[in-house]
């Protein structure tokens, strides 16, 4: 493939998948939105001339030239664009969630089957450093065998919850919480069952749960938890932790640091260690330069459409259970 030629559809939250694909020096084909206002801002901020600029996705269906397209809109288009642009035969690149419901994520998985190219739901957190540095420690034995992982979502909607994040089928579960869901699911593995409680104090436009906690049964002696709070007086973090059985790491996306604990020759904890980490929470260029690899040679994608089914299935089984009060086993099968 010569230079691979790209179109980013969502100039609102897509401009950080502008600047990815540009890292790696992918030619910018198109900028889509619908919004007016936001397609000029973006076209002037890159230098992208008018005739690129352009307000109907199936533009860039027709065009032969695009080889591969980003999409970043409200998620409850993801199913819809994605599909078409693939069905077309374009490498595609979704925001995550993968979609909303049980129906959506099972179209995604079947029409990602059977397009000829490439497609990647963007999990970014695996691009993350600290917790791309987390899953080395975890990959090298250094902590030993895992026995619990935590991690939690905290972001305060207040000022941020319009239209498309009220949406009732956007539960803060699966829109924000995902994000928390498949670090653990990268980290640990699919949990096997989940019990949720839910409870709705902050947020008063949305109807539902607003803080949701999720404990999590990976397997035999081993556990894990999910705490989601969609309207939290605090700054934005996904604090993580993960507990072995020979130290603990301790870690987010927005400190310049972690921290590791280990043991010596007798198991006694010795003094931590600080690893300075790069902040970057949200690392699209090296998101795209992994997509752009598995396209130019033929690589599967690791977080592909059902790597993205599977972390939805975790979070509509945690919607759930908080619902009926009941643990629920996710539905991994697609």
């Amino acid at each position: 493939m010569s230079k691979i030629k790209a179109a980013n559809i969502g100039m609102k939250f897509g401009m950080c998948h502008v600047e990815g694909a540009m890292s790696y020096g992918a030619e910018i084909a198109a900028i889509c939105d619908c919004n007016e206002e936001n397609l000029r801002f973006a076209g002037e901020r890159y230098n992208i001339p008018e005739e690129k600029r352009i307000t109907d996705y199936r533009d860039i269906i027709g065009n032969d030239e695009i080889d591969v397209v980003t999409v970043a809109i409200p998620d409850q288009q993801h199913v819809k664009v994605s599909c078409d642009l693939l069905r077309a035969g374009k490498h595609v690149l979704c925001e995550k969630p993968l979609a909303l419901t049980r129906e959506d994520i099972e179209e995604m998985v079947k029409v990602a089957d059977e397009s000829d190219a490439k497609f990647m739901v963007g999990q970014i957190c695996r691009f993350t450093p600290a917790f791309e540095k987390a899953k080395e420690i975890i990959d090298s034995g250094t902590i030993g065998e895992l026995y619990f992982v935590e991690s939690e979502y905290a972001h305060d909607y207040m000022k941020l919850c319009d239209e498309w994040r009220a949406d009732p089928k956007r539960h803060g579960v699966i829109g924000g919480g995902c994000h928390a869901v498949d670090l653990l699911r990268w980290l640990a593995g699919d949990p096997q069952e989940v019990f949720a409680y839910g409870t709705h104090k902050l947020l008063p436009m949305v109807e539902y749960d607003d803080a949701t906690i999720a404990v999590m049964k990976f397997g035999e002696n081993f556990a894990g938890k999910v705490f989601v709070s969609t309207g939290c007086k605090r700054d934005y973090t996904m604090r993580t932790v993960i507990y072995g059985t020979k130290g603990t790491i301790i870690c987010d996306n927005t400190s310049p640091t972690m921290t590791l604990f280990t043991v010596d020759e007798e198991g006694v904890t010795k003094e931590p260690q600080t690893i300075e980490v790069e902040v970057n929470n949200h690392n699209a260029a090296r998101e795209f330069e992994v997509f752009a690899d598995a396209i130019v040679n033929d690589k599967p994608v690791l977080t592909d459409a059902r790597e993205g089914a599977k972390t939805v299935a975790v979070c509509l089984a945690i919607v759930e259970s908080s619902t009926t009060g009941k643990p629920v086993k996710p539905d991994y099968t697609f």
